[in-house]
């Protein structure tokens, strides 16, 4: 039976881990980040991927850093055929690539080499592309630089954020590593080396990256509220007030006003101006220090004036 030592840790990873057991691969140690303290409670909870070990009764190796580490050590003691990471986030030293009898590969979430790096599916989705994927790629020193083994494309709709495309990455990451694991056993596997012409990074998002510049125009403003939703999630400065965007959508109508003035407020609907004389509907929405609302219940609620024509984004 072929055996493995997984490294991952988010929801992305779960499914991944989850078909390599269901589908009899030898899974003989699993590595993932240490349990975080979760929500206001802080409350100590074990990563996705542990979940997913603890259920099956797999080992389960958890270090801060894994270079150097006595996990390490004993991964390279477990001498898997392969290492299969799958969103671990973390470099792994050449003597631990080594410890793979076959190959270590990783499944990444994007179509390499097209966004390099922690935050593929947030960029993909910010820069409003019409397609993302997953790639599998023999692992090197190099960030996401091996050779790619197999490759699948899939649609962003509009429709899309970064939750539900995870989602379906997941998925596609899990059934294409299924189909490849057969022929790097087998030896028929072709691989191709990354078009360095072509590289492109997706750096872990900063927090100054979360804020929405209203003179972008409309499609993009909607593009980077879904492309950080729902996490780490976008905000404006919106009548003085910190707020956090949710859901929006890009209207048609065209407007003469500058980015960040209001077109148009009813009951239940505001409109703000964007660049390119855009014009976006605001739907959902999350003032600081309170929960997410609808328009309809912030309009109802402010005590901010947002007359037609006034500035109420800062740019």
């Amino acid at each position: 039976m072929t055996s493995i030592v997984f490294m991952g840790t988010p929801e992305f990873a779960a499914p991944i881990l989850e078909a390599l057991i269901q589908h009899d691969y030898n899974v003989l140690a699993v590595v993932t980040q240490p349990d975080r303290p979760v929500g206001r409670k802080h409350i100590l909870t074990a990563s996705p991927v542990k979940k997913v070990a603890v259920a099956h009764q797999v080992e389960v190796l958890q270090p801060e850093k894994i270079a150097g580490s006595d996990e390490m050590d004993r991964v390279i003691e477990l001498a898997p055929d392969f290492i299969v990471t799958a969103a671990f986030g973390q470099f792994l030293p050449t003597k631990l690539l080594a410890a793979a009898k076959t190959a270590a590969i990783n499944v990444h979430a994007s179509l390499l080499p097209k966004y390099r790096g922690g935050a593929p599916v947030h960029y993909a989705v910010m820069n409003n592309d019409a397609q993302t994927g997953v790639s599998i790629i023999y692992m090197i020193k190099k960030m996401d630089a091996g050779d790619i083994i197999s490759q699948q494309a899939i649609p962003i709709e509009k429709t899309d954020d970064v939750g539900s495309m995870f989602d379906k990455l997941s998925l596609l990451g899990r059934d294409l590593l299924l189909e490849t694991l057969p022929k790097l056993i087998d030896g028929t596997a072709q691989a191709r080396p990354q078009d360095e012409t072509q590289v492109t990074f997706s750096p872990t998002i900063k927090p100054e990256q979360e804020a929405v510049d209203f003179t972008m125009p409309a499609e993009m403003i909607d593009a980077k509220i879904r492309g950080l939703r729902p996490f780490p999630t976008s905000y404006i400065i919106l009548a003085g007030r910190r707020t956090k965007l949710w859901k929006v959508t890009v209207l048609p109508e065209k407007t003469d006003l500058t980015p960040g003035k209001v077109v148009r407020r009813g009951k239940h609907e505001l409109v703000l101006s964007t660049g390119e004389h855009g014009t976006l509907q605001i739907n959902q929405l999350q003032p600081a220090g309170k929960p997410k609302q609808s328009i309809t219940d912030f309009l109802n609620g402010t005590e901010d004036a947002l007359n037609e024509g006034e500035q109420v984004v800062k740019l």
